[in-house]
């Protein structure tokens, strides 16, 4: 088996876009480019699978049956049945298929995987509905985030990965003049996968965070096991299903990719990230959790965790436009994204907007006001809001009410499609500069806090002071001053944060581009890794060179 054309022509056109870092996209974010059948098809496989087990795996004797996934808009049971399979299975297994896959060509390696994504193209419709009834996102950032944009950021680890395995020769004549004569070596070089990786997913975006360190891993050589979140787990069943059927079409153990699904009652991550066999880890998720993994001694691990994301105003060309433009960010599924703004810092002696001065009451009034009309527009506000995963998001929203002046109180956001979806608008609050204790945690879910500070000095200081100590993903800053602007970029570079100025219109500070955006930098105590630079890639195998005379 080799590479086929048209695959080789996949990744050199992606190679060739993360180089440049300009837009690319293999998989587009629209729904029409797939077929006027496929949505109705995709919502067929779907409702076929609801209340039935999930037999598509290539896993085989599982010890039992088991799935807990709700969905956030009926807050009915799926009902769908997952194979559970005891932590030394699934490391006997794993261990047995790395020991035949990390002898497979890397060209090999990749036509799989390449056919694995185009496999899993052809069922983003279904995985869209799979991840609105897991996740609470909507139906249209179910379809981008977890179909279209998801197989991207796959395709960019895996071209990525194919080009570090092939920057060196396989074999080389290795000649030394010595004198009248000459030194002659044979050397030849390997790149030597570690072992088996385990990929740790969320419940907010099972395929999205979770595919990157996958394909990374399974790329490199190295065998995978990837534990869902257990209450969303039909996405990312669906991709490694996919990944199986392709390695098995090749004629390769489907062991090669696992899945690993446990229930709330009874979780194995601890034990299959403690295995000793298990080398690398990919988690998202918690801050505490992802301090726990990336304590583990022998490990290679790559975390995306929490972060406290800023937004620094110090004076705007447009106040509508930029008004508009944070307003959604913040509301989008919800705030449950890791990229979501937190803190807004603005002076106490307001801004300027354009040729207008614009005081501190009225751009926090404008700010409020902003949020709460996308909330309460009936077309607008349950599309972008979606609904909320987690009971324990809308619990932490009304329990923070009193931590500080309450500017906004949440409110119930009526979806006439599904009128028993759990949603909450967003509690505003407002703090001063000095009560870091309100504002320096992450908050995650639609919680705002407003930061009175004394100028944008200190400003810039205290989202600095944020990122450093807990960590930050975003930042956005608001400014037509080049010299604040330069200030801002030096002072948030100093603690590994990436900087959007002046986002107004159709781009989001919350959203990050495959083959151009780095997603988290791994600077700061957000998380250690990035998706996707060449160390995320590096980590997971080891060059080694032989010599013969």
């Amino acid at each position: 088996m080799a590479l086929r054309t048209e695959y080789k022509e996949i990744i050199d056109s992606a190679v060739k876009a993360i180089h440049e870092r300009t837009f690319f996209a293999q998989y587009p974010e629209h729904p029409k480019a797939y077929g006027e059948e496929a949505p109705a098809k995709g919502l067929k496989a779907y409702n076929n699978q609801v209340g039935k087990k999930f037999e598509s795996l290539l896993q085989a004797d599982p010890s039992s049956w088991a799935g807990e996934e709700v969905s956030p808009y009926t807050l009915k049971s799926l009902d769908i049945q997952y194979p559970i399979f005891e932590v030394d299975k699934l490391i006997v297994r794993a261990g047995r298929a790395f020991g035949t896959w990390k002898k497979v060509s890397v060209d090999d390696r990749a036509d799989v995987l390449v056919d694995a994504l185009e496999r899993v193209k052809n069922r983003f419709f279904e995985i869209a509905s799979a991840t609105q009834h897991t996740t609470g996102q909507s139906f249209m950032m179910s379809f981008q985030a977890s179909g279209p944009h998801a197989s991207d950021r796959a395709l960019e680890t895996l071209a990525l990965g194919y080009e570090v395995l092939k920057q060196f020769p396989e074999n080389v004549t290795w000649e030394k003049p010595a004198g009248k004569g000459v030194i002659k070596l044979e050397k030849t070089f390997k790149p030597i996968p570690k072992g088996i990786g385990l990929v740790i997913g969320c419940s907010t975006f099972p395929t999205w965070n979770s595919v990157p360190g996958l394909f990374a891993t399974l790329i490199t050589g190295n065998a995978a096991i990837v534990k869902p979140h257990p209450k969303s787990v039909y996405p990312i069943a669906v991709v490694v299903a996919e990944i199986q059927n392709a390695l098995k079409a090749a004629g390769h153990d489907p062991n090669v990719c696992q899945l690993a699904v446990d229930t709330s009652a009874k979780l194995i991550t601890k034990q299959l990230a403690e295995h000793p066999l298990v080398k690398l880890i990919d988690y998202t998720g918690g801050s505490v959790f992802g301090n726990y993994v990336e304590s583990l001694a022998g490990k290679a691990t790559f975390t995306e965790k929490a972060g406290v994301n800023s937004v620094i105003i110090d004076s705007v060309a447009d106040l509508k436009a930029v008004v508009q433009n944070l307003s959604f960010a913040v509301s989008l599924y919800t705030g449950q994204m890791c990229t979501a703004p937190q803190n807004f810092f603005i002076p106490e002696d307001g801004i300027k907007a354009g040729e207008e001065h614009i005081s501190y009451e009225d751009l926090v009034k404008a700010l409020c006001d902003g949020i709460v009309g996308i909330a309460k527009h009936p077309q607008i506000g349950p599309g972008t809001f979606g609904a909320v995963q987690n009971e324990a998001t809308v619990k932490r929203v009304n329990s923070v009410k009193d931590i500080a002046t309450l500017l906004v109180s949440p409110e119930a956001i009526a979806n006439p499609e599904f009128p028993e979806a759990r949603t909450t608008s967003h509690v505003v609050l407002e703090a001063d500069a000095k009560d870091f204790g309100i504002y320096e945690n992450e908050l995650f879910g639609p919680i705002v806090l407003i930061i009175k500070t004394k100028n944008t000095e200190q400003s810039v200081q205290l989202a600095k002071e944020m990122a450093a100590k807990h960590g930050a993903i975003t930042c956005a800053a608001y400014t037509t001053d080049t010299n604040v602007a330069h200030h801002i970029t030096e002072e948030m570079e100093s603690v590994f944060v990436p900087v959007s100025f002046n986002f107004t219109g159709g781009i989001f500070v919350n959203q990050h581009a495959a083959f151009s955006d780095f997603h988290v930098t791994g600077g700061n105590p957000a998380g250690n890794a990035s998706f996707t630079n060449p160390d995320y890639i590096n980590r997971r195998f080891v060059w080694v060179g032989h010599r013969m005379c």
